[in-house]
């Protein structure tokens, strides 16, 4: 069934195109200031490299499958923008970092999607079994993508606060996985529809944290795991050590404060036995 047949999925899918893309132009506020700062700031890139790759393989999948224009239309949209991403994020990022998505890229964007079409080609000579195989690949890679909210998901326990967890966000990921999974039902294909199965589990999840944890104050200078400082870090094991040693005597601060009262009383009583003497 294709949405020419019922007009009920093409609605579905083009509100599923709505809410996809304003997902994948969520982090453009991220680049804006990775541009005027001209610093990735410790952001990683492996997320948007999957997310191209992801885009990359649905375009391939629902033109072996005919028919499937909207599933065509939002990852080609998405492929251009994670493009663009890639381009800013290589532009202002470190020597070290920009090698590494540049392997990355050529390795999953390139020599990946180049493996995919080359293996669903020689393994399923049938048009049914080349769908279903790249089915399945699609499957496992999107799973994947929508797993990566986890580390957020960890972050927001620690801390039991929501400051990098916009509920916005989280409310849209899940209003598309939503609709995409309803399409995929009207569809009736499988694929389409077990990643989003996922997805909106990762939303509710979200979204359950979110209410929990909404009232607490935001942490100060708390930062995602990746982009931690190990400076800041060992300054605050220092400012929350009350016994501090000191690194040139090895005493404490305890014991020092202790030697200069008795120094202290010390010498006051020294004061007083001057006058009596002199009596």
């Amino acid at each position: 069934m294709t949405h020419t047949d019922n007009p009920m999925i093409f609605v579905v899918g083009i509100i599923g195109n709505i809410c996809s893309f304003f997902c994948f132009i969520a982090p453009i506020s991220i680049f804006y200031r990775i541009c005027r700062k001209k610093t990735t700031e410790g952001f990683q890139s492996c997320p948007y490299v999957a997310a191209l790759f992801s885009a990359m393989l649905w375009i391939f999948y629902a033109y072996i499958k005919t028919g499937e224009m909207l599933i065509i239309t939002i990852n080609a949209f998405g492929c251009l923008i994670e493009t663009i991403y890639l381009v800013i994020y290589i532009t202002y990022c470190p020597k070290q970092a920009r090698n590494f998505t540049l392997k990355l890229i050529c390795l999953l964007n390139l020599g990946g999607i180049c493996l995919v079409i080359v293996l669903t080609h020689l393994l399923a000579k049938e048009r049914t079994a080349r769908i279903e195989l790249l089915g399945w690949i699609c499957v496992v890679l999107s799973t994947s993508v929508f797993a990566a909210p986890l580390s957020v998901i960890r972050v927001v326990v620690r801390t039991k606060s929501v400051e990098f967890m916009p509920f916005t966000l989280s409310l849209l990921l899940t209003i598309s996985a939503i609709t995409w999974l309803i399409y995929g039902i009207l569809l009736k294909d499988i694929f389409v529809t077990l990643p989003n199965i996922v997805g909106i589990t990762f939303g509710m999840i979200q979204m359950v944290l979110y209410g929990i944890y909404r009232k607490n104050k935001p942490v100060k200078d708390e930062k995602l795991p990746e982009h931690k400082d190990d400076t800041n870090q060992l300054q605050i094991v220092v400012i929350t050590h009350e016994n501090v040693v000191d690194v040139e005597t090895g005493e404490s601060k305890e014991e020092k404060e202790q030697e200069k009262k008795q120094e202290k009383t010390e010498s006051k009583e020294g004061v007083e036995e001057q006058p009596q003497k002199e009596g």
